[in-house]
C-alpha cells in the first residue's frame, strides 16, 4: 500500500472518529458513551484529520 493511499484512510478514520465525538457531544441521542469519551474522540479526532490533512498536502506537492 502507497504512502498516499495509507494517509487517505487514515484521514478518514480520523475524520469518523471525530463526527462520532462531536455528534455524542451536540445530541443526546448516544447516552451508552460518557460525555468525556466524546471529548476524547472528538479532539484526538481532530488532531488526526488536521496532522493527516497536513501530511497529504506535503505528499502531493512532492
Amino acid at each position: 500500500m502507497k504512502n498516499k493511499t495509507r494517509t487517505i484512510i487514515t484521514l478518514l478514520c480520523s475524520l469518523l472518529v471525530f463526527a462520532v465525538g462531536m455528534f455524542r457531544i451536540l445530541t443526546e441521542s448516544l447516552s451508552s458513551a460518557p460525555l468525556f469519551v466524546a471529548y476524547v474522540f472528538a479532539i484526538t479526532g481532530f488532531i488526526g484529520v488536521v496532522a493527516n490533512g497536513i501530511l497529504l498536502r506535503k505528499l502531493q506537492s512532492n
